[in-house]
């Protein structure tokens, strides 16, 4: 009801006029009272002035008539009435006992007397105790209902006191026309100021709802209709003002839609994550990449504290002075996000805005790197030292050495040297392959001779060790198509691994098979095997399960990384089957119409 301008104005002025009308009654009310009750006091004081008054001295005379002295106080009281201003009807006068205050004689019945006695009274009482006939009780009492003054009269060993009485009937029956009076002008004075007030309501309210009307369109996307200026004072000003505003706010708004649809398209097709709060911490913004990169959905109930409160507190990071940030990181299952946050806008209307970049690639690269130089290093490393140890030894020995000793030491350093042209030629080969200038030579060729013919160059090395190698062809093998000599390397190297690490009178056993469009050959042994917390590195370079024993058959750790790549490079697969008992068994499996046709990717 009072949203309207007209009832506020309306409202106004009638509280206007009621407030100064209730303020004028109570100051004329009071004053009146005040005025009515010092006009009491003073009469009151102008009769009994004191000892040296007449009237008081006949009245102490009076008191001392042996004869009748409360009549002879009331003839007194009565011929002085005029000057009292007693009236028999709202001011009267009594003589009352000096020592109990008990009523004796007045001009009015005892019930006028009030039903407690007054402090006057009181005063004048105490007066007759003390003997003083100085103490009068004359002291006003605005909130009373009545007006009193006790005086108190000693004479002829007699005590009494003089209480006039005014019961301020006059003073409300006053107050009573004053009020009626007030309310009359009151009722006036708010008709006249409802007619004004709806006159100055109309008058200023209507160029103010144009402009309404016209915020309404403007806030509706409408820009088109121009306020009409009807008037040359500050509306008019206003109006005119708003005209030029919704020019500039229309410019303004196309140029930040535009600048918004840039922002959605970048935010949308970027790789990196975006993600925005505002200052409570309650998400605004998260774009496709970050939802791929937190692996969850990110709805508009998510919080700051849900999706990074362990990374960084949120106030923190508000509090930071543009153009400081935080960086820190973020595991997500088995990703590693790196993550940039920075506010943006003051606290109050800003918030926190998070860039989140997926570097889990390049920390295994880097891992990969760190390890590879290290395996290197390593590897590098003892043979160049044994090859400097003995080719010292034998420059220190001038000769004294014996020649077996010698030749011994020449053996070492050649098998040594041989070592490390071997890491050479496969980091080498690794680098080629990895680069893709190791170009494969595909031609046609029997699946099945390939593997006797491995078979047969490490027989061999079998019977050095006193393996059973064994093969057992199938009834027919198809042709293949690949690079024979790179998967006669492979085959090399998995055969050459099954006798390497399996103790001296071992059993190793190659058989192989073909399905619809893919060859396969088993390499099965009784060796160490390869225990279970291994097999998922087993294809790392520079990898091995038994170090010691690598190192003294000249292992590099690079024998199945190469043979892998290989594999890959044929789209085929290596893989590590189930094994029953102790050993290992390697399973190749080729297409057979070569890289063109498609298998699963490596396990």
């Amino acid at each position: 009801m009072f949203r309207s301008l007209h009832m506020k104005l309306t409202l106004i002025l009638l509280l206007l006029i009621t407030s100064l009308m209730a303020v004028v009654g109570a100051f004329l009310t009071v004053s009146v009272s005040n005025f009515y009750i010092n006009s009491f006091y003073q009469e009151m004081s102008d009769v009994f002035s004191g000892e040296n008054s007449s009237f008081v001295a006949d009245l102490r005379g009076a008191a001392g008539d042996s004869e009748d002295p409360v009549g002879h106080l009331a003839e007194i009281l009565e011929a002085k009435a005029g000057s009292l201003g007693v009236d028999y009807r709202t001011r009267n006068y009594f003589v009352l006992d000096g020592e109990t205050g008990g009523y004796i004689l007045s001009s009015a019945d005892e019930s006028a007397l009030p039903r407690q006695q007054s402090a006057n009274l009181l005063t004048a009482r105490n007066a007759v105790v003390q003997q003083d006939e100085t103490l009068v009780g004359d002291e006003s009492d605005i909130t009373a209902d009545f007006m009193d003054v006790a005086v108190p009269i000693m004479g002829g060993g007699n005590a009494y006191i003089i209480y006039i009485l005014d019961n301020k009937a006059t003073v409300s029956g006053l107050n009573t026309q004053l009020f009626l009076i007030i309310m009359q002008a009151l009722i006036i004075g708010l008709l006249i100021s409802i007619l004004l007030s709806f006159l100055l309501s109309k008058t200023m309210v209507g160029p103010i709802e144009k402009l309404t009307a016209g915020a309404e369109r403007v806030a509706a996307g409408d820009f088109d209709g121009e306020l009409p200026i009807e008037s040359t004072d500050e509306i008019g000003i206003l109006t005119g003002t708003f005209n030029e505003m919704a020019d500039i706010l229309q410019a303004t708004l196309a140029a930040v839609e535009n600048e918004r649809n840039k922002l959605d398209t970048l935010f949308l097709h970027m790789t990196d994550g975006v993600v925005a709060f505002d200052h409570k911490g309650r998400l605004i913004h998260c774009n496709p990449a970050a939802n791929t990169m937190l692996q969850q959905p990110v709805y508009g109930d998510c919080t700051y504290d849900d999706l990074f409160g362990s990374v960084y507190p949120f106030q923190e990071i508000l509090a930071l002075q543009r153009p400081n940030h935080a960086e820190s990181e973020l595991l997500v299952g088995d990703r590693t996000l790196e993550l940039y946050l920075a506010p943006f806008s003051g606290q109050a209307s800003g918030g926190v805005l998070i860039v989140l970049h997926d570097v889990t690639e390049q920390h295994r690269n880097e891992e990969r790197r760190k390890e590879f130089v290290a395996n290197v290093s390593h590897e590098l490393r003892t043979p160049l030292t044994n090859v400097r140890s003995y080719a010292e030894t034998l420059l220190d020995a001038n000769g004294d050495i014996p020649q077996e000793t010698a030749n011994s030491f020449l053996d070492i350093i050649i098998t040594e040297t041989d070592r490390m042209t071997h890491i050479v030629q496969d980091l080498l080969t690794l680098s080629r392959l990895d680069a893709g200038d190791a170009e494969l030579v595909l031609s046609r060729f029997p699946f099945g001779d390939a593997i006797e013919s491995v078979t047969r160059a490490n027989a061999l090395n079998a019977k050095q060790r006193g393996h059973a190698l064994t093969y057992t062809p199938p009834e027919s093998l198809p042709l293949i198509v690949g690079d024979r000599s790179r998967l006669e390397q492979v085959m090399m190297n998995v055969i050459g691994n099954a006798i390497k690490y399996t103790p001296d009178g071992g059993h190793i056993r190659i058989s192989a098979g073909s399905t619809e469009g893919t060859v396969w050959m088993d390499v099965w042994d009784d060796g160490i095997g390869i225990p279970e917390k291994d097999r998922t590195h087993i294809f790392d370079r520079f990898y091995r399960v038994d170090k010691a024993r690598s190192r003294e058959s000249g292992g590099t750790g690079l024998g199945l990384s190469i043979a892998l790549e290989i594999v890959q490079r044929h789209q085929g697969r290596l893989l590590l089957p189930p094994h029953e008992g102790p050993g290992t068994t390697v399973r190749l499996e080729l297409p057979v119409g070569g890289p063109d046709s498609r298998l699963p990717a490596n396990d």
